[in-house]
Formats: C-alpha cells, structure tokens, sequence
C-alpha cells in the first residue's frame, strides 16, 4: 500500500476490505453512505444481517492496532448513521456493526475483520 496520504491509504483499504467481503460471501449494498456528516465506509448484507463496517486502514501499528481508532464518538456515529439507513430503506433486519482493520506490515498486507466489534447501547 502507498503511504502517501491518509486519504490514499484509506482507499486502499476500503478496496481491499471490499475484496475480502466479497470473497467471503457478502453482498455490498452501499459504500461511502453518508447521512448528515456521518459516513458509512460499507453497508453489506450478510445472511440475514445488515452489516455496517467502518474500514480502518494504517501504514503502521506504531501508535495501536487499526480497529483501536474507532472511538465511541465515532461509534455513536455510526449507530445514528445506520439507525437512519434502515429508517429510511424500511429494513427490518438485525444489524451488525463490524470494523475491518488494514494493516501494512513490513510490506505484507494484513486484513483483520472484527464481526461484531462494538453494539448499540440503550440509553
């Protein structure tokens, strides 16, 4: 992967997070979804699960893995985010939140997806 920019490097490993999905029987049903100023990297579906996956790609695990970068703010965008998707589509299907970290290691590309990496929480 380039390490240009983050910006690259995040296209990247959209790509490649898409790649493996795909490889794993997912079907993509959007990319880049945005609501508000919140985005959605990649809405799949998945047996009978929406699946919303926020893609994290780095150069370096220097400063903490990937996946350690999906904040609880940003969690709590996502969840508003796909409270909205399925409002808004009329889905009535359980819906998964799963993080897909991208990491360039010594030139050797590691994919690692999280199923189930955080849950709503009630308030």
């Amino acid at each position: 992967m380039k390490n240009e920019n983050s910006h690259i490097l995040g296209a990247e490993g959209e790509k490649l997070a898409k790649k493996h999905l795909l490889a794993n029987g997912y079907s993509i049903l959007q990319e880049n979804w945005r609501y508000k100023k919140y985005e959605i990297d990649i809405i799949a579906s998945f047996k009978n699960l929406i699946v919303i996956i926020e893609v994290k790609a780095r150069s370096t695990n220097n400063f903490g893995e990937p996946e350690a970068f999906v904040t609880k703010q940003k969690q709590g965008f996502l969840i508003q985010a796909a409270n909205e998707y399925l409002i808004s589509n009329n889905i009535d299907l359980e819906c998964r939140f799963d993080i897909i970290s991208v990491l360039d290691e010594n030139n050797k590309i590691i994919v690692k997806h999280l199923e189930g990496a955080f849950y709503p929480s009630i308030k």
